[in-house]
């Protein structure tokens, strides 16, 4: 779920800066929907990042267990930066894309360590 929530994200981000081809201007709808999905994917993934967090903590035991605790680690660093991002107006114009793809690709990565792995028996293809 927090997959798609993430691609639905980049979507709609790409649509607000005008970069979805064929997509014309973004209605006015769609920065409140990014904003509301962008909060609904942290309140989706926060209880998980603490139950795993509490229950297992950050191990270095093996590659995919090191990568996927290091990701969840700095998945919510890039999440604050992101939300400080926004408020500012002195930064470059591609910090917060930036910082935005950087939080899809994190979630991917987390994806990708844990749901892929478990759903592959247990191995990374």
């Amino acid at each position: 779920m927090a997959l798609g929530l993430a691609a639905v994200q980049v979507l709609l981000a790409l649509w607000l800066y005008r970069k979805l081809p064929l997509a014309g201007s973004p209605p006015r709808p769609v920065r409140p929907a990014h904003r509301i999905l962008g909060f609904a994917l942290f309140a989706v993934t926060v209880p998980i990042a603490v139950h795993c967090l509490l229950a297992y903590g950050v191990q270095l035991s093996s590659a995919r267990v090191a990568v996927h605790s290091l990701a969840g680690c700095f998945f919510y660093g890039a999440f604050t930066a992101k939300v400080l991002l926004v408020q500012s107006r002195r930064l470059p114009g591609w910090a917060l894309p930036a910082a935005g793809g950087a939080l899809a690709i994190l979630v991917a990565v987390l994806w990708y360590t844990s749901a892929l792995w478990y759903y592959s028996g247990y191995q990374l293809p």
